[in-house]
């Protein structure tokens, strides 16, 4: 299997990507020197921006607003498409017109997140300090700090209140971010195939990953920008074992077994002889395309950091103490990645501090990435609570909203 693009077309694609990161193609709410971003390391970030999307309609009342975060290596084109790769929204499957977080109901923001490389500030952006690429000058980045960010821009749009805020993996750590440090401002969440903390095993193969990257000679001490390179090579290498954690063996199995790439018997070489070798190689180089690789390194940090309990004395329960936001947990069978441990740990912790909560695991080979694929059950049970948290808050439903105009035009 060969990447889509031609030789040709990759530095075209580079150039763009790296335009993207400060000047992206979706809107961007730039926060200034009197508003900067306060970091969980004790850095403060200023000036700094934020790029997101919208779809569907703000109502009246500015009640039906979700925020839909995005996984590690997502953006925040969820419904458009990605303008480097051209590619549909990544979660278009969940989001969109009649899916389970309809956009005929509710209006949907998506931002990339802090450290991300898509037009919110990481270290691919432009530092205004020294007008090149901040690269290692970016002060580390942790899951609050993207939700914090998160926060700065909700204001800006005027929502007080976020109906639901939903996502999977990464982006199901930033919705219990919200949930923990924003609880009043969440009337609903839901948590997919996520935890509350990185567990040892998957710090272990992010560290893998950033190791790959900084043995590229291409890396340049992360000045690679500023010098005109790129450490493909090891940002491939890196993705490649990523992505074997985000499947199962079952599927990895029903997938490609251990059939031979494009030829009758192995050639006693070193190239793909196998299937799943060529999906791999693939895999890692259409992903050097599209991201940059100290966003890798920052954005997997970010997750290792994360752990809601050790800020509360090591008692999971008592960051959701008192809330009154409603939850939906989801995690499938054949995820070993988050696996339904990590999900149970949430939901007991939730029960323990009171909340509303609601679980469901789902029974699917598909691994980790599950949630970004064709799950029926995971797609019903996410219309069934947003149906249900719905009409809790009084936000009306499409037919509803046909008989009543004046909703239709309400804006952001």
């Amino acid at each position: 299997m060969t990447s889509p693009l031609a030789a040709g077309d990759l530095d075209a694609t580079e150039r763009l990507r790296r335009a993207e990161a400060d000047q992206p193609s979706s809107p961007v709410a730039r926060f200034g020197a009197d508003e900067p971003l306060l970091l969980d390391s004790g850095a403060v970030l200023a000036p700094w921006q934020i790029a997101y999307t919208t779809d569907g309609t703000l109502n009246a009342d500015r009640s039906n607003a979700v925020l839909v975060c995005h996984a590690l290596t997502g953006d925040q084109y969820v419904t458009t498409p990605n303008p480097v790769t051209g590619k549909p929204g990544w979660w278009t499957r969940m989001v969109g017109p009649g899916r389970p977080v309809d956009t005929d109901r509710f209006f949907v923001i998506c931002a990339n997140v802090l450290g991300g490389c898509l037009g919110t500030t990481g270290p691919a952006s432009t530092d205004p300090q020294t007008g090149a690429p901040y690269a290692l000058n970016l002060p580390m980045i942790t899951i609050p700090d993207m939700v914090r960010a998160q926060a700065m821009l909700i204001d800006r749009l005027g929502i007080d209140t976020l109906f639901c805020v939903v996502g999977g993996s990464m982006g199901g750590m930033q919705v219990l971010e919200w949930a923990a440090s924003y609880g009043p401002r969440v009337f609903s969440a839901v948590p997919i195939a996520t935890g509350a903390r990185h567990s040892s095993q998957n710090i272990a193969f992010h560290e893998v990953g950033r190791q790959a990257v900084m043995a590229d000679p291409d890396w340049c001490g992360g000045r690679y920008l500023a010098e005109g390179r790129n450490p493909k090579k090891g940002l491939a290498v890196a993705r490649m074992a990523a992505h074997i954690t985000y499947m199962s063996d079952q599927s990895l199995h029903s997938k490609f077994g251990r059939n031979l790439q494009d030829r009758d018997k192995v050639t006693f070489g070193f190239e793909a002889d196998f299937q799943i070798e060529s999906y791999l190689r693939h895999q890692g180089m259409s992903f050097v395309d599209r991201f940059d690789a100290n966003s890798y390194l920052y954005v997997t940090r970010a997750m290792d950091y994360f752990d809601i309990a050790a800020r509360h004395g090591d008692v999971l329960a008592r960051a959701f103490r008192h809330t009154r936001t409603r939850f939906c947990v989801v995690s499938f069978t054949s995820d070993w990645l988050f696996p339904t441990a990590e999900s149970k740990a949430v939901v007991h912790a939730l029960s323990a501090a009171g909340a509303n909560v609601s679980f469901v695991e789902i029974d699917s080979p598909k691994g980790h990435d599950a949630f970004l694929l064709e799950e029926p059950e995971m797609f019903a049970t996410v219309r069934g609570f947003l149906m249900g948290a719905a009409r809790a808050r009084g936000i009306p439903g499409p037919a509803e909203i046909a008989e009543a105009p004046a909703l239709q035009r309400a804006g952001a």
